[in-house]
């Protein structure tokens, strides 16, 4: 048994990816003694599966390994070949373990939802085994499922735990995810169809498959749409600020923090691995689009009233950085994204809770309406400040660190001349002038002023020991990531090397 565990043949992410949705339908069987046993229940299976996750990940995972490790192999449909296959490389790492941070402390800020408890725990814990799944699958038929897996849940948590216009944001954002997911579909039944004697889904076998060029150009697109929904890349974005303004905020964390994660994710595994040609022509305009999404983003927020929908652009903007670092194809372009991936995983999911929490004490949506709130909470006041920082990307926080690294992938870039470069520097630079302008005035308008303070019979609490806890939990690794950022660098930088190699030899 001891060796069982101890070797690399343990289904170690089967048992990951399989654990939350399986503990997850005996939330069903719990006795009905209030909401305190789901709560507790589901944070513990959470815990564990960030405990199995990290265990599996620091005693059986090389670092300074390119290739696919912890690989898992069963054949599952026999009638046309259809492969349970699992396997992290360092690419999948970072995001796998954000899945875990995230989700446990999204679980842990869900605590005042009591309507359905017990169908919206086990709606994170699908939620959870899905973003797992996804990021791990080593099968595109495999990937897909896990991709679709992870909607419905989402559908649901929107339409009925959301705010007033719930059911149409909810309708809107599944018409936008399942509409991409068609091009999905085709993409990953195109490619695995194509040019073999039998259909094969196998990512390694796929890696070092070439395409007559015009057909990989018609893959690439299908691909690019769909990921492009997903990240949201403009100007297929605007399901994202609806879905945020209604979603509860224990919602918003794993949309935020892990959804929008996996449309740049699939952009570098499946775009860029399995791709190359197609996504060397088409990075130029990748970075343009990425260009125009931050200036787009950074000058729209500040018009939004609903606080919840200008946080949601200011992560349409952040995630501008990440497409223009996957269109330079360079080594720090592509670190940069990766640690973009990463660092607004954290903070883009801190600020939609610290809003949810304000939203919990003061009930008041628009920013117009707020005011003076700083005096009546200190500490919520002090958590968000420190984190709209983070988001403005403040020298020492890990916002800061991720775009820069993106910038020095751009003048570094082989592939653009001169004039190019200098232009799109310049752009950036513009839009990242323009950020800070979006978290200050929403802080402005938030905690400063005489608003609430002068409204007759108006007090409320701080925050509690469960909000602190939640929103040092975020920033912590926020501000290790600013000042060391070798520590989530150095877990993707040998697969990036590898997949760049592809563009330089091929």
């Amino acid at each position: 048994m001891y060796l069982v565990f101890t070797t690399n043949y343990f289904p170690w992410l089967t048992i990951i990816v399989v654990l939350p949705i399986s503990a997850g339908s005996f939330i069903f069987f719990l006795p009905h003694r209030g909401n305190k046993a789901i709560r507790w229940y589901t944070l513990s299976i959470c815990i564990l599966e960030l405990l199995l996750t990290t265990y599996a990940l620091c005693y059986h995972f090389q670092l300074n390994d390119p290739l696919i490790q912890l690989a898992e192999d069963y054949k599952w449909i026999h009638f046309f070949d259809f492969y349970w296959r699992l396997g992290i490389d360092g690419l999948s790492l970072g995001p796998v373990l954000l899945t875990g941070f995230v989700t446990t402390l999204a679980t842990l800020a869900a605590r005042p939802v009591t309507r359905d408890s017990r169908f919206f725990h086990f709606l994170m814990l699908a939620m959870y085994s899905g973003q797992i799944g996804s990021f791990s699958s080593r099968d595109l038929l495999l990937f897909f499922i896990m991709w679709e897996l992870e909607l419905i849940p989402v559908y649901l948590l929107l339409s009925m735990w959301g705010g007033k216009k719930r059911l149409y944001s909810a309708t809107k954002f599944i018409l936008y995810t399942a509409g991409s997911s068609v091009f999905l579909l085709i993409g990953v039944l195109g490619i695995g169809l194509y040019a073999s004697n039998e259909p094969t889904f196998n990512f390694e076998t796929l890696t070092n498959q070439s395409y007559p060029i015009a057909l990989e150009i018609i893959f690439y697109i299908g691909f690019f749409i769909a990921f492009a929904v997903k990240s949201p890349i403009i100007p297929l974005h605007t399901w994202l600020p609806d879905t945020h303004g209604e979603a509860h905020y224990s919602t918003c964390m794993l949309l935020a923090g892990i959804l929008l994660k996996m449309g740049a994710y699939g952009l570098v595994r499946i775009n860029m691995e399995l791709l190359p040609h197609a996504h060397s022509i088409f990075s130029p305009w990748l970075m343009v689009v990425g260009t125009m999404q931050i200036i787009y983003a950074a000058s729209t927020s500040p018009g939004q009233r609903n606080l919840k929908k200008r946080i949601a652009y200011s992560s349409v903007s952040h995630m501008g950085f990440i497409i223009i670092g996957i269109g330079s194809i360079t080594d720090p372009g592509l670190n940069g994204a990766i640690l973009q991936i990463v660092s607004h995983g954290f903070i883009g999911a801190a600020l939609f809770f610290l809003a949810g929490t304000s939203y919990d004490r003061i009930r008041l949506v628009y920013l117009d309406e707020m005011g003076g709130t700083a005096i009546l909470i200190p500490k919520i006041f002090t958590m968000f400040s420190i984190l709209s920082m983070a988001s403005l990307a403040l020298p020492g926080m890990s916002g800061f660190v991720a775009e820069l690294v993106v910038l020095f992938g751009i003048i570094t870039s082989q592939k653009f001349f001169l004039i190019p470069k200098i232009i799109i520097t310049f752009v950036m630079a513009i839009g990242i002038i323009l950020t800070p302008i979006y978290p200050l005035s929403m802080l402005r308008q938030m905690f400063y002023g005489y608003k609430l303070i002068n409204a007759p019979n108006f007090s409320f609490f701080d925050s509690g020991p469960r909000e602190l806890f939640v929103s040092i939990s975020i920033l912590l690794p926020v501000i290790g990531i600013g000042i060391y950022p070798d520590f989530v660098l150095s877990l993707s930088s040998e697969k990036i090397e590898a997949i760049l190699s592809n563009y330089f030899y091929r």
